[in-house]
């Protein structure tokens, strides 16, 4: 039997690592250094896929990410919400009383303010969180921490000081899995499914408004509506939809056909199950 061949953007032992060891048996991975790199991985060649982080809930939607869908247009084949635990990781020397700066991405920064704060330490911004910890196990600087996951400290042999530093707990991404070809599951009418379309809208009055009638009418419930400027141009805008239903849903098809009379363009990305998190 094949292996999954998975490619995420990052270091071994970045959250988009442990979200593959939840969803898949048997992988073999590749990491990539950009989120174009990893698109164009999948866009290449149809027996890799990737998994993407789309959003995140506190820090928002991830940057690049809606304008990639486009561009490469692959297809979404699920979804999965992952918990971020953050920890303060460390040379295996280090103690609390030796770190004075504290490396990892922006947003892993953002989130453990209270630590970073109470303890006054000095921050260096790195490019993701698994590459600040395999970054500080290459040094030999003990007094510099990383913000990152514990599979990052296990497979970079560092020393965990404090778990779970984060000021929110329920912090959670969304990852899509995604690939070249056309996947969509059998329509079940006792099953709950997503569909994600990004569409263009006519330069008409209200077009917005109208589009969105058929949702209404046939009770279709939308999760998500995002609007994002086209790249060089400010007289254009797409738009992200992620709604409740299967394409094969009748309901589903009269709320697209009325999508489709006020869209210049209209991409379906993906029919896909819904993750049992939304149910929670």
């Amino acid at each position: 039997m094949k292996k999954n061949k998975i490619a995420f953007q990052g270091e071994l032992g970045a959250y988009s690592h442990i979200a593959i060891n939840e969803i898949f048996k048997d992988v073999e991975i590749k990491t990539c250094s950009t989120f174009e790199e990893t698109f164009k991985i999948a866009y290449d060649d149809e027996t890799y896929k990737i998994l993407i982080p789309l959003e995140n809930s506190l820090a928002g939607r991830v940057a690049d990410i809606h304008y990639l869908l486009p561009k490469y247009k692959l297809q979404i084949h699920g979804e999965h919400f992952q918990k971020v635990e953050h920890n303060l990781i460390a040379r295996p020397e280090a103690e609390m009383k030796d770190i004075k700066f504290v490396r990892s991405h922006a947003q892993a920064i953002g989130q453990c303010q209270k630590i970073i704060t109470d303890n006054k330490y000095k921050t260096i911004i790195s490019a993701d969180t698994a590459g600040s910890a395999k970054e500080l196990a290459e040094s030999k600087d003990k007094s510099v921490a990383a913000i990152a996951s514990k599979l990052s400290a296990d497979i970079y042999k560092l020393k965990i000081l404090r778990e779970n530093i984060e000021d929110e707990k329920g912090n959670v991404t969304r990852f899509l899995i995604l690939g070249k070809n056309v996947q969509q599951p059998d329509y079940h009418k006792n099953k709950k499914y997503i569909t994600t379309c990004i569409f263009r809208l006519k330069s008409k009055p209200s077009a917005l408004y109208k589009s969105l009638g058929g949702f209404a009418t046939n009770q279709i419930n939308m999760t998500k509506l995002e609007s994002f400027s086209v790249k060089n141009t400010f007289a254009q805008t797409n738009f992200y939809l992620d709604f409740e239903g299967h394409l094969d849903d009748k309901l589903v098809q009269n709320a697209m056909e009325e999508l489709g009379f006020h869209t210049e363009s209209l991409d379906i990305l993906g029919v896909y199950e819904a993750s049992t998190f939304r149910q929670k």
